[in-house]
């Protein structure tokens, strides 16, 4: 069966921790289990001191048969960063603004901008799929939307990989290819009623808000809502339309990243988990797996972590 691993961002030494806390072994190169696989949620880059490493361990275990993986919103970010605008000579599908190079400049920086290295992780990157749907379970990295997974489907192989010719349309703002990708990859947004808005962590006015699409039932904006803790009073206590939210079928239970979750973890629902325990927070965090055995209903003893190096 599988081991699913959440964002990783560049902690190799505490992914090598839990691939030992799982039972898997380094042999010839290659960390691997005689009887089970590992399914890494996305975000192996970007923040961490370690982020090479981490792609060559994740890179090799997916090449060698012993785990799987899904692309991240990171790793789609450093494709688009990497690749030239077929319309725009000198520009790029990522704009190069100082807050994009913030983001991203301790991988450039680890990895050599420009490098051979560099080309070949950001060829490795193009080869993740968007999403999985495995007989027993799915696994996305933010969403599991159903239209935005069906609408995918336009843009991607039978391995649910962006085709080559789809990358410039999935990096502008409006498109199809954008929207399914800022969904399944970033999460679901919605915009507030009119009037309405709060300020992110850096100050920015924003007027969208990113939910917590897995809730269901009569649940207002401010429950929905992700935002930093002083800003909830913005948010209006305003019941939503019943089909804003994707819903959820609970056919198979789908494995999720990206949140930066904290405490111990646990499922979101008897049919869904986050996996993103906040390993690259400044004040530490968990680097969290779930021991997948086939089950139907998710449970909290399934859940294996190390703790990061700032707890």
């Amino acid at each position: 069966m599988y081991d699913l691993i959440g964002d990783i961002h560049g902690y190799a030494t505490e992914l090598k921790a839990l691939l030992t806390k799982l039972g898997y072994k380094e042999l010839k190169g290659v960390w691997q289990h005689p009887e089970r696989q590992v399914i890494f949620l996305g975000d192996f880059v970007d923040r961490g001191p370690e982020q090479v490493e981490t792609v060559a361990i994740a890179r090799e275990m997916v090449e060698k048969g012993a785990a799987r993986a899904v692309m991240g919103n990171h790793e789609f970010n450093a494709v688009a960063w990497a690749s030239e605008d077929p319309n725009k000579p000198g520009e790029h599908l990522r704009a190069h603004t100082d807050k994009n190079r913030k983001q991203h400049e301790a991988f450039l920086r680890q990895v050599g901008e420009g490098s051979k290295d560099h080309d070949d992780m950001i060829g490795w990157f193009k080869t993740l799929p968007v999403y999985l749907d495995l007989p027993e379970l799915r696994v996305v990295h933010a969403c599991w939307h159903p239209e935005y997974i069906d609408l995918i489907g336009q843009f991607t192989n039978q391995k649910n990989q962006l085709l080559p010719e789809t990358w410039e349309a999935s990096s502008r703002e409006g498109s199809d290819a954008f929207n399914a990708v800022e969904t399944l990859l970033k999460g679901l947004e919605i915009p507030l009623p009119d009037g309405h808005h709060f300020y992110d962590k850096e100050r920015n006015k924003r007027t969208n808000i990113r939910t917590s699409w897995w809730m269901q039932g009569q649940l207002t904006y401010r429950d929905l809502a992700m935002v930093p803790g002083k800003e909830i009073h913005r948010i209006p206590d305003q019941t939503i339309k019943s089909n804003v939210l994707p819903g959820y079928d609970g056919g198979k239970p789908v494995f999720i990243g990206h949140y930066w979750m904290n405490g111990t973890p646990k499922p979101l629902s008897e049919h869904i988990a986050c996996l993103d325990y906040s390993v690259a927070g400044e004040q530490g965090g968990k680097l969290c797996a779930y021991r997948f055995n086939g089950e139907t209903t998710l449970n909290a003893d399934s859940f294996v972590w190390v703790e990061g190096r700032g707890s």
